[in-house]
């Protein structure tokens, strides 16, 4: 008989982005370790992005659960739908760009929403969920964040039962880059720290997804904490013939701070200099991206070396992966983003593709990506690196020689990564 394990998540399909699949691929493979996933979702959510091709990855065998969530993203729209649907994505614009009603959201999310937008969510989850868990006799809860008030609903259950709560933090709270920009009072973000430190201290395993994190949490946590990565999955190699420009392709957003731009630079000079690489070029962007990233680019590189797809389903993602002959991966230069790794890096790393990524210092996509041979790093101030290395690329794209070899990948298959959640359990 297989052991039951509630998954609380705010994001489930038909939501699109990196948030998803992650405890949708764990839901796919606890199964095969005598695990049965029971989810926990909201039946009414607002999501900023919608990916219906992730339907089709649900997989038959899991049991969803689903109640009402009150959602104040959909009353903000009244406002500015705009305004409402770029900050809940997380794309905020820089202060001296934010429109009065994008600074009015900021101070209302930060001071009056706490943690979140979601915290209406966790009071009658609380009583419907406890119901459940005692009913189906269930041992195990898990709570996965952002957004961080589905950690309170875990909280409460543990106070209220006798249950094994493990907290997966996705990213980490109080210093995670948006945060700053919430315009916290003094108040507001004592209340932040205090219920991070409930959290920390009260679950009785906290999974995080990188070194950094967990180092940090440490510092804040006597509780066991472990590190489970994002990952990819095993598919089918989607046949796809390489771009013939050489193309430079980024997929997923570029929030407004994700700006490097001495790689803008770098680009527009050679496109300056060498007229077979300005015929060659192009800079593909897949996704949600800033006007404030936009504009510093417009700067730098030619309209007809830009191409802008927009944002894409997870399939036509894959796609985009393979098709391009350099991937792009950015991170904002700050202390706080050296513990995020994009979902996207574990796909990067498996499409046969080199990877250029910009970011900063002692990161764990740094580390990563050296240990898995699957591309170069670069800090912010890597002027000549970057030049040096986009030519040799270039050189090799007209030998036809552009090619990817990584080693040890398997360590961050999905179901290797399950393996070790299953052992938490």
């Amino acid at each position: 008989m297989q052991k039951k394990a509630l998954i609380i998540t705010y994001y489930w399909p038909p939501a699109g982005g990196p948030g998803v699949q992650r405890w949708l691929k764990f839901v796919k493979y606890l199964p095969n370790y005598g695990i049965h996933p029971v989810v926990y979702i909201p039946e009414n959510p607002s999501y900023p992005m919608i990916d219906e091709s992730l339907m089709e990855e649900i997989p038959e065998n899991v049991t969803i659960l689903k109640q009402p969530i009150k959602e104040p993203y959909k009353l903000a729209e009244f406002l500015s739908k705009k305004s409402s649907q770029t900050i809940s994505s997380g794309v905020i614009p820089k202060k001296n760009k934010q429109s009065l009603i994008q600074q009015l959201m900021l101070y209302v999310r930060g001071n009056y929403f706490i943690p979140d937008a979601r915290k209406a969510w966790v009071n009658p989850s609380v009583t419907y969920l406890s119901e459940y868990i005692q009913k189906e006799n269930i041992k195990t809860v898990i709570t996965t964040g952002p957004p961080h008030s589905v950690h309170l609903i875990g909280l409460q259950l543990k106070s209220n039962l006798e249950i094994k709560w493990i907290a997966d933090f996705r990213d980490p709270w109080t210093t995670i880059g948006y945060h700053k920009k919430l315009k916290l009072s003094e108040n507001a973000a004592q209340k932040h720290e205090q219920l991070e430190q409930q959290v920390l201290a009260t679950a009785d395993h906290i999974i995080v997804t990188s070194e950094n994190t967990k180092k940090e949490f440490e510092t804040k946590s006597r509780q066991p904490i472990a590190v489970i990565t994002n990952g990819y999955d095993y598919q089918p190699l989607i046949k796809v013939q390489k771009d013939l420009k050489f193309s430079l392709a980024h997929i997923g957003s570029l929030l407004s701070e994700r700006n490097p731009k001495v790689l803008w630079k770098v680009i527009g000079e050679l496109i300056e200099e060498n007229e077979d690489f300005k015929q060659d070029f192009v800079l593909r962007l897949i996704g949600v991206v800033s006007e404030d990233v936009l504009n510093e680019i417009h700067s730098s590189i030619p309209e007809k070396n830009i191409e802008i797809v927009g944002y894409v389903n997870h399939k036509e993602a894959l796609k985009y992966q393979r098709h391009a002959q350099l991937l792009l991966l950015i991170e904002i230069d700050s202390e706080d983003t050296k513990a995020i790794i994009p979902g996207k890096l574990f796909e990067y790393m498996i499409a046969e593709t080199p990877i250029i990524s910009v970011g900063p210092q002692d990161s764990d996509v740094e580390r990563i990506i050296k240990s898995t041979n699957t591309g170069r790093y670069f800090y912010y101030d890597a002027e000549d690196d970057l030049r040096e290395h986009l030519m040799f690329r270039y050189n090799d794209f007209k030998n036809s020689a552009v090619a990817s070899f990584p080693i040890g990948l398997q360590q961050y298959s999905r179901k290797a990564l399950t393996k070790k959640l299953a052992e938490l359990i």
